[in-house]
């Protein structure tokens, strides 16, 4: 797992300011996969094959940021949730992600649609440290599982899931992020 080290102490390096530059953290991870992605796929293959539906993994915290890697069934999508305020860069490893952004108004709880990324190995989509930001995300593939990298800003234990309820009105739900376990890098 000498690659899930590499792209920790990337995120350890750049993460640890209060406002870290994301779009370094992107390049400089991307480089990685990009240069040893094969390794990494071949290492995190067993997560791939578990079939347990969504999961998220730990790779590491220090201080302020931590590291999942998160397994994607074939067609899973999230509900739009936001990431409690922290900033967070997320990076596909294997696979096809699309990440829906959302802005949510704070006196409405009104959100809006901004736009989509589509995030191919070494691609990467980060979001700064705000509350009104929220989004929405689905693996690609309708065959495969896909791997992703998440870096927060903090230790995302809970968040808030929205649902539509009525014209333009959403629910917000608290949730608790759970992990499936620990990846040693």
């Amino acid at each position: 797992m000498h690659t899930l080290k590499a792209l920790r102490d990337i995120a350890y390096d750049l993460g640890a300011n209060e406002r870290p530059d994301l779009a370094s953290m992107a390049r400089e991870m991307g480089r990685v996969i990009h240069q040893q992605g094969r390794a990494l796929n071949d290492g995190l293959a067993p997560l791939r094959k578990r079939q347990r539906g969504f999961e998220r993994w730990l790779v590491g915290q220090r201080s302020k940021v931590s590291l999942l890697v998160m397994v994607w069934p074939a067609n899973h999508s999230t509900p739009v949730h936001d990431h409690g305020g922290l900033w967070g860069l997320e990076l596909a490893l294997q696979g096809a992600l699309e990440v829906q952004s959302w802005s949510r108004d704070d006196v409405s709880g009104e959100l809006t649609l901004q736009g989509q990324d589509w995030l191919g190995p070494g691609d990467a989509t980060w979001f700064e440290a705000d509350g009104g930001y929220a989004h929405r995300c689905r693996n690609l593939s309708r065959h495969e599982a896909a791997l992703t990298l998440h870096v927060y800003g903090g230790n995302l234990a809970q968040y808030l899931a929205y649902e539509p309820a009525a014209r333009d009105k959403w629910l917000a739900r608290p949730q608790r992020a759970a992990i499936a376990g620990h990846l040693g890098a």
